[in-house]
């Protein structure tokens, strides 16, 4: 792992934003998060950019019922040769087959329609692509069992992911001096309960192939609790958790976190709640929980220097589910956050 930006405590958005309006949701991204802007995803302006349908494009036997708001596989295709041209694409790299179309992503057309809709050069410019365990298990067959347990399939996935992710960031390549593509993964907060059968080797499989379409820097966003260390064994350059209510479950793993930091990780505290939570919340007590979460690691042995040096400032998760007020307050805390860091720790910066 290289690490290929400073971190420098600079804020960073989860992708999903409460918005209808696509030129409103760019504006709140160039006030509060100009340094690393994300293309929003804007799941009430449709149904087409709800998590798991946005990145369904393509996918064999795919259906995706707007009325319902459903987006399941239809077995009772030939979906043979549909797998075929999926197979045949990733073998020659065409990242084309994984096009995310307007409809789909007003937020990122916008962006690649009139780059000067960022107000200023970026460091780095982020996407992100569902995860191939969460897209898995929550897009399911006519019979709504997930596509996760079958083999062909859940191999079908992450290599439809793949392109997803490569041809994001190659469209993204040219804007920015440099990319950031999160693999969004809430589901593997349910690796290793009764609710998933799924091994440690299976979810590793399935992450790498997705991690192996993303030549810039990889970030995975889990925004619940799960085994951390099945997160850090990848190749992962960023890991991003909640760390308003799981700071204490992230430092039951120490040894995997150091080894992550040691290479070179980032970590992004997703400290500022992207919940109603947020409204009690100050600029100093956000700061104070931070620390108080980063206490945890040195406490285990992990150096309070490095932790400086390689932290981004995140919401626990996106936006797209709160009211327009209560999602501005989240971004414009997180910006506080991040500068309060900054002015602590970066004097000058």
């Amino acid at each position: 792992m290289t690490k290929k930006i400073e971190p420098e405590w600079l804020p960073a958005a989860i992708g999903s934003f409460p918005l209808l309006d696509v030129a409103q949701s760019w504006a709140w991204i160039n006030d509060n998060f100009s340094q690393i802007p994300v293309w929003p995803q804007l799941p009430r302006r449709s149904y087409l950019e709800n998590m798991y349908a946005q990145y369904s494009e393509g996918f064999p036997g795919i259906v995706v019922d707007q009325s319902a708001e459903r987006t399941y596989v239809d077995r009772r295709k030939d979906l043979d040769s549909s797998l075929e041209n999926l197979y045949l694409a990733f073998l020659q790299d065409d990242p084309e087959y994984g096009a995310i179309s307007r409809d789909y992503a007003a937020g990122l057309h916008a962006l690649l329609d009139d780059p000067r809709i960022l107000r200023s050069e970026p460091v780095a410019l982020k996407g992100q692509v569902t995860g191939p365990i969460s897209w898995g298990l929550m897009v399911v067959d006519e019979s709504r069992r997930p596509l996760l347990y079958d083999e062909t399939l859940a191999d079908a996935i992450a290599k439809h992911l793949r392109l997803k992710a490569s041809w994001q960031e190659r469209k993204l390549k040219a804007l920015a001096p440099q990319t950031i593509m999160f693999v969004d993964e809430p589901y593997m907060s349910s690796f290793g309960s009764a609710f998933i059968s799924l091994s440690r080797e299976q979810a590793l499989t399935l992450l790498e192939e997705v991690f192996a379409g993303i030549e810039g820097i990889k970030g995975v966003h889990c925004c619940g609790n799960t085994d951390w260390s099945v997160l850090l064994e990848t190749s992962v350059d960023i890991l991003n958790f909640d760390a308003y209510e799981y700071a204490e479950s992230v430092s039951l793993y120490p040894e995997a976190l150091a080894s992550f930091l040691e290479r070179g990780g980032i970590i992004a505290w997703g400290i500022v709640p992207s919940s109603p939570l947020v409204e009690g919340e100050t600029v100093d007590t956000l700061v104070d929980r931070l620390h108080t979460a980063m206490d945890l690691l040195v406490q285990k042995g992990i150096s309070f220097d490095r932790l400086i040096t390689s932290g981004l400032v995140t919401p626990s998760c996106g936006t797209g589910s709160l009211d327009s007020p209560t999602a501005e307050r989240v971004l414009e805390l997180t910006a506080q956050v991040s500068r309060e860091m900054r002015r602590r720790y970066l004097p000058g910066s």
